[in-house]
């Protein structure tokens, strides 16, 4: 355990100290003005108190970031618009949703693929090509279609996950399914198993590392993809909102702990699926 905290511990000081370094190289100019204007003195230290001190930093530093999460956090009742965690789970609602669809959907692709060889000619190609577009531009338009249909709210930003996450569990799926051993695969022939026999009892089990493996990615791009669905629907809720909020009013420490929030969730929800893999690949006797 020690061997493996002691890179991650140097790994993040150094990554603290490029970000102090940062912060000072970018606030320095505004800071520098701000002090002559006040007609106080400009030395070195001055200067470098004011640019890790500024309201409205370019770059603000680590504690002022993580002041603004604790004020958030602990300042506010979980269910106000003022703290993040009612953000943070506006935007988990969409994720996951967004998940589960993109689950089902990668799911139902993969195995048409594996089991028809047409598909596989003429569907495969399409998937890859969707994920070439990028997600910024086809937003605005998946939340102005269903917006037109009468579909608002959480809908618009779990079709925008399910876009994005469907693909790595195609692909994973695709991988996991055909991994099954063919000498298993030839006993179950000769007792005439059914297709759909040999999916449930051979393929689906040899697929489940590959699945975990695909949701792992699947997860942190669906919170991406419930935050890129925030910011065009205007919403006053979500780490979308948030950061939207943020850049309006130039509130660069309240965008910044948007961010953080939401790599936290990200690696969250990551963990929650590691666990579930340790559970269900643990009980199935896997490795």
């Amino acid at each position: 355990m020690t061997k493996r905290a002691l890179p991650v511990t140097v790994m993040t000081l150094l990554l603290l100290a490029a970000w102090y370094v940062g912060a000072a190289w970018l606030n320095w100019p505004q800071a520098v003005e701000t002090l002559a204007r006040a007609g106080k003195p400009t030395a070195f230290g001055d200067v470098l108190a004011q640019a890790y001190a500024m309201k409205r930093p370019i770059l603000p530093t680590p504690d002022q970031v993580v002041v603004e999460l604790w004020k958030s956090l602990t300042g506010y009742a979980p269910t106000s618009p003022r703290n993040l965690l009612f953000h943070t789970w506006v935007t988990t609602k969409a994720a996951l949703t967004g998940l589960a669809m993109g689950l089902v959907l990668g799911i139902l692709l993969a195995a048409g693929i594996v089991y028809t060889r047409t598909l596989e000619a003429s569907l495969l190609p399409w998937v890859i090509a969707s994920q070439t577009i990028p997600i910024l531009a086809i937003a605005p338009m998946i939340v102005v279609i269903l917006g037109n249909i009468g579909l608002t709210g959480l809908l618009p930003k779990a079709v925008i996950c399910m876009y994005l996450c469907f693909f790595p569990i195609t692909v994973g799926m695709v991988k996991g399914l055909r991994s099954a051993d063919p000498l298993w695969l030839d006993l179950m022939r000769t007792y005439s198993a059914s297709g759909m026999r040999a999916f449930w009892s051979l393929r689906l089990p040899a697929s489940m590392p590959f699945l975990f493996a695909s949701l792992k990615v699947s997860v942190a791009i669906s919170v991406v993809g419930a935050i890129v669905g925030e910011l065009p629907t205007g919403g006053q809720a979500g780490l979308g909102a948030r950061l939207l909020s943020g850049s309006y009013y130039g509130q660069t420490v309240q965008i910044w702990a948007a961010l953080i929030m939401a790599s936290l969730l990200s690696v969250a929800l990551i963990g929650v699926v590691r666990g579930l893999e340790l559970v269900l690949l643990g009980r199935a006797g896997a490795r």
